[in-house]
């Protein structure tokens, strides 16, 4: 076909330039992003319509992908069409010789109602409609203007007024644009690329997702609780609906692992979903502190620290987080092979944050109390426990332990339950109580484990012996103070023998608890206690335990004969001492109780 000299004039450009627009990645990203307020230039609407990607060439336009649908639509689009349509053969079939008056009025006239059409299209759905988008149109409304020129929807499902109004807020825009600083940061230090399949864990709106989109990781989703389509699905940090291997960079921000109730399982996804070579990247205020970041580390134990650095964040109320980088390198090991064999001897290593942690304890009482039913109660005051000094949020889980744990108003319901600073996490307890004045009470107690047996050296029958003061037999049973003996022993006491069966004390811990839990130990064994400790540090089963509250049974003081000693127990406070003293060298907080 001969080229019409009036071709100036088309307002259609032919097939092949058609083509050509058809394929440039300005249009199809805003045609094909519903969800992305992506910035490009004013298009001419005509030459839009006419190179839309669904529209073959020499189709009709689908007028319904760019423009909202108000009432009067089903004539303006039909009608826009025709005279445009009109025009265009107009333009080639009239172009050779001179243009009547009559053809040039009636082009006019056509284009006079096609811009008053549009125009009232315009101020219908800029005015009325406000901030409804419709099903894949363009959105006019003040508050999307001053992000974006124009919002194109390519599907037929509408994003919804409440995600609207969210992803044209000045909040989410700062967010979005905070998140893309930290992410190209990680760009430039070869922990994330555009190719990178990536998730952002415990996202609620998916800003962070959003983020990564706009930056070029196109590849990216969230996980929440609740969905929130299409940059967040649904499911839970600890149970990821993903395969092993899935992700190359897994983003964890707004305290998800802090905040988390099972941050063992939360790490344990992790390592699952993370491919080997895979970066995670963790935002966290609780690992401030040596100690809080050595249990983080020991959470992710198929991973290896890259670094950690302090950054501002967007909330005032917080100075700084901590964000740390780690990368995959190993499979995650399993319970059985990350914890301590039953039978090994070890010897604890005593790294610098428990060193430090020792430092800052309350010192020991060197000199022997004359009163010491006075002094050590008084002494209550200055303990230091270790959850005041540190932030215990890394743990996998919270143990309590009370060895001779008598009634439980002795200790559990009356110091630990009120008094013990718990973070606000919820602790297991066992109690070890070999009494059996004391079993039917704890059968009646909610979230106590019973043990009734007696801490020992080894499984084997012991005999557990209630002693008395002369002259008191008539005391109700169970009142007095028990010993375990490996045999039965004659004492100046009335005392009451029962067989009782020991356990290995040392094995039963180890087979409980591992290096991830934190453990707080009450021990009050009337002597025994010089017996357990050397075993547990022999075993190697002391470095599974944070902190013990230990009472030293010595021949102390007696409160009623002034200048005599107790013939109860052997022992010195000088032994008492070293028995302390060898516990805080193990890297263990012990605290002298009474």
């Amino acid at each position: 076909m001969e080229k019409s000299p009036n071709s100036r004039f088309q307002l259609f450009p032919k097939p092949s330039k058609c083509a050509r627009i058809r394929g440039s990645a300005e249009i199809k990203a805003a045609i094909y992003s519903h969800f992305t307020l992506q910035k490009f230039p004013y298009l001419q609407i005509p030459t839009l319509l006419s190179c839309s990607p669904a529209t073959p060439i020499g189709a009709k336009p689908e007028f319904s992908r760019f423009f909202p649908k108000p009432f009067f639509s089903f004539i303006s689009f039909e009608f826009f069409f025709f005279s445009l349509h009109v025009y265009n053969k107009f333009s080639w079939t009239l172009a050779a010789g001179r243009r009547s008056l009559l053809r040039n009025i009636l082009i006019r006239t056509i284009l006079f109602f096609v811009a008053l059409i549009v125009i009232v299209e315009f101020a219908y759905v800029f005015r009325i409609k406000g901030k409804e988008c419709g099903s894949g149109g363009f959105c006019f409304s003040p508050e999307n203007l001053k992000i974006s020129r124009v919002v194109v929807g390519a599907h037929q499902a509408a994003i919804g007024e409440a995600s609207f109004n969210l992803w044209t807020s000045k909040q989410w825009r700062r967010s979005v644009d905070y998140f893309s600083s930290l992410f190209q940061d990680l760009i430039l230090e070869g922990y994330l690329s555009s190719d990178s399949k990536s998730l952002c864990i415990e996202t609620s709106n998916g800003e962070d997702v959003f983020a990564l989109r706009e930056i070029g990781v196109v590849d990216a989703i969230g996980i929440s609780k609740k969905a929130f389509p299409p940059l967040v699905v649904s499911g839970q940090a600890y149970r990821q609906p993903f395969d092993n291997n899935t992700f190359d960079f897994e983003f964890s921000s707004n305290g998800g692992l802090d905040r988390s109730a099972r941050p063992a399982n939360f790490a344990a996804e992790i390592g699952r979903t993370l491919k080997p070579g895979g970066f995670l990247v963790v935002h966290t205020v609780a690992a401030k502190d040596a100690y809080s970041f050595n249990s983080f580390l020991e959470l992710f134990n198929c991973c290896r620290f890259i670094r950690s650095r302090d950054i501002d964040i967007l909330d005032s109320s917080v100075p700084s987080i901590r964000e740390i980088v780690l990368k995959k390198d190993i499979e995650i090991l399993s319970h059985e092979e990350s914890s301590l064999d039953r039978n090994s001897f070890k010897k604890c290593s005593v790294p610098g944050h428990k060193q430090e942690i020792i430092k800052n304890a309350e010192p020991l009482i060197e000199e022997e109390p004359l009163k010491p039913w006075i002094t050590l109660k008084r002494n209550i005051k200055n303990i230091k426990y270790i959850s005041s000094m540190v932030d215990l949020s890394f743990k996998q889980r919270y143990v309590y332990v009370d060895v001779g744990a008598r009634s439980y108003g002795s200790s559990i319901g009356s110091w630990f339950k009120k008094q013990y600073p718990k973070q606000n996490k919820t602790f297991e307890i066992y109690a070890i109580e070999a009494d059996k004045a004391f079993h039917e009470e704890y059968r009646l107690k909610k979230g106590v484990t019973l043990l009734p047996y007696a801490a020992w050296l080894r499984n084997e029958t012991l005999f557990f012996e209630i002693t008395r003061d002369p002259g008191k037999k008539v005391q109700e049973r169970g009142r007095g103070m028990g010993r375990i003996q490996p045999v039965q022993s004659s004492a100046s006491y009335a005392a009451d023998v029962d067989k009782i069966q020991g356990i290995d004390f040392a094995n039963w811990l180890k087979s409980t608890v591992s290096e991830r839990d934190f453990v707080v130990m009450k021990m009050d064994v009337e002597g025994t206690e010089f017996h357990l400790i050397p075993r547990l540090i022999e075993t190697g089963a002391i470095c599974l335990i944070d902190e013990i509250f230990l009472e030293c049974h010595y021949n102390r003081w007696q409160r009623c004969c002034p200048g005599q000693r107790s013939s109860k127990f052997q022992k010195t406070y000088a032994q008492c001492l070293d028995l302390f003293s060898s516990l805080r060298k193990s890297g263990v907080l012990v605290h002298q109780w009474w």
